[in-house]
């Protein structure tokens, strides 16, 4: 299997951005090179007794994504047939975006024809277990120790719709969630992919959840993830739609009908969002939001108060932000 691989040379502190824009235009899956020191965590999850000494962190990295041949040479991306050149200009007009709100460094893309790449096998080498707060996460390769199999514990594995619960954004959502969800919540998860939030939702205890994405990848990512964690189909419908510009996705997910929306999307999109979701949520619902980089933080805090909506809480891990709101009664 051929695949082409399009390397972009930026620098560390915008490489969560450009991925998140990317997977916008359907490339996901970045390889990232840098010269940042690992983590605690990241540290904890390495079977090696001993690192390697790595050099100083320079600030430079490389994202490289990865898109799939035919047999004819087109380059298969967002369910068609397209060209290096089409996706090349595709990227360089995102990285323009970015760079005109954010320093992204050099901003070069450079494109390669590579073979054989075994994702699953290779993620294997990086996902471990871990845990937030009391959640344990576990991918399907891995077994739960033995003192940890009483404990609440995912099932989930990477895959092509966005969704671990590694990422800050996730996280923040999560802990939101946490806090104000009860047995009779009706959920709306936008931008679902994995369908991470709603199904730990769900393990939790609410009454039922809808998730809605533009990706039509998310539908069998969450049926997989909702067997691997024996989550009856009833209990969580998913569909696919853009809710803030079509009006029948609007009307399938019905207005005043939710206790809480949970949107972990990026900031320009959830400034659309809000005066669209507001509708769907029940007076006093809870609308929690993330996937905001922080110095958009403003950005969005305006959009919600502007939609009507009462700010409860803002909270912060690394650089994301989330934002979490109230409708009126």
């Amino acid at each position: 299997m051929k695949w082409t691989k399009f390397k972009i040379k930026t620098i560390t502190d915008a490489e969560d951005i450009i991925i998140s824009y990317l997977y916008d235009i359907g490339l996901e899956g970045a390889q990232i090179e840098d010269k940042v020191p690992l983590t605690a965590l990241e540290k904890e999850q390495m079977f090696v007794d001993i690192l390697p000494d790595c050099p100083d962190d320079d600030g430079i990295a490389y994202l490289s994504f990865f898109v799939e041949e035919n047999e004819n040479g087109g380059l298969l991306s967002g369910g068609g047939v397209t060209t290096k050149e089409e996706i090349q200009k595709k990227i360089k007009k995102e990285l323009e975006t970015i760079r005109s709100f954010m320093e992204i460094g050099e901003g070069t893309i450079t494109i390669e024809e590579t073979e054989d790449i075994d994702w699953i096998n290779n993620w294997k080498q990086y996902f471990h277990q871990f845990y937030i707060d009391d959640l344990l996460v576990i991918p399907s390769w891995e077994e739960a120790a033995e003192e940890d199999k009483n404990k609440k514990i995912l099932h989930i594995d990477p895959g092509t719709a966005f969704g671990t619960g590694m990422h800050e954004t996730t996280q923040l959502c999560i802990r939101q969630l946490k806090k104000y969800i009860t047995p009779e919540t009706e959920l709306l998860d936008v931008g679902t992919g994995s369908g991470i939030l709603a199904i730990i939702s769900l393990m939790y205890g609410i009454r039922h959840a809808v998730g809605t994405d533009l990706d039509p990848c998310a539908l069998e990512a969450v049926k997989e993830n909702m067997l691997a964690n024996q989550i009856s189909p009833g209990m969580f419908e998913v569909f696919i739609g853009n809710i803030i510009s079509d009006r029948e996705v609007q009307d399938r997910a019905g207005y005043e009908c939710y206790d809480i929306v949970v949107a972990n999307i990026l900031a320009d999109v959830l400034v659309s969002l809000t005066p669209v979701i507001v509708n769907q949520l029940k007076p006093g619902g809870i609308y929690i939001t993330s996937g905001i980089i922080d110095d958009k933080e403003k950005m969005v805090t305006e959009a919600v108060k502007a939609a009507g909506f009462t700010i409860l809480e803002v909270t912060y891990q690394g650089e994301w932000v989330s934002v979490t709101a109230q409708k009126p009664l």
